[in-house]
């Protein structure tokens, strides 16, 4: 239990990596999706690895890359907009993006130390179950380690226009969806303290985080 409870850990943490856009060059907008997270989590794994930063625990670090990056194969606005909720509709632009920059830190330090820790861990990616003419598919990955293998599947929607090509937009460790887990425990912020008491709060959040590493 112990090893799949790590692996599911470290599972979340490159999940992380991966919506946050912590990888990688853009490629082709036609690249089918499956295609994508294989090459992504490749190279994230990689990446990983070969930073010793980031092998240090060192989450300022992993922020700057993060921050660096286009964040070209992640929809973060609409994972942040679904985990917020019907709240988000309320929210102004400044309060939006101040969410959005809160989500993405509160991922980051809640799986910075788990982080520091991927070493031999290795993605298998299922075959795909999709028509071609699908814009909303579901990949399913395993991840392999100590213990069991860990489910995780990416939700993955194809844009249009500039910058088209698949975009992550949620994602699900061990049959749970990251967005939907956080909506729950936001909309109690919001009903309780509106917008900007959630703001307040993934910012205490972040703070008492940054604490522990």
């Amino acid at each position: 239990m112990m090893n799949r409870r790590f692996l599911g850990r470290m599972a979340v943490s490159l999940a992380a990596v991966l919506s946050l856009g912590l990888a990688l060059p853009a490629c082709a907008a036609d690249e089918a999706p499956d295609v994508l997270v294989r090459r992504l989590s490749s190279e994230a794994l990689e990446a990983l690895r070969a930073d010793k930063a980031i092998k240090a625990g060192d989450t300022d670090k992993i922020i700057v890359l993060v921050d660096k990056t286009v964040m070209p194969h992640v929809n973060f606005r609409r994972m942040t907009a679904a985990a917020v909720g019907p709240g988000w509709r309320q929210a102004n632009p400044e309060q939006q993006k101040r969410l959005q920059d809160e989500f993405k830190t509160l991922l980051v330090r809640t799986y910075a130390g788990a982080l520091a820790q991927v070493s031999d861990q290795s993605i298998t990616v299922k075959p795909l179950r999709a028509a071609p003419d699908d814009k909303d598919v579901l990949v399913r990955t395993e991840v392999r380690g100590r213990g069991d293998p860990v489910q995780l599947d990416y939700r993955l929607e194809q844009t249009p226009g500039v910058g088209a090509g698949w975009k992550i937009y949620n994602l699900n460790v061990l049959g749970v969806w990251l967005v939907e887990t956080y909506r729950s425990q936001f909309a109690q912020e919001i009903n309780a303290k509106g917008v900007d008491g959630l703001i307040e709060t993934l910012v205490a959040r972040n703070k008492a985080n940054a604490g522990k590493v």
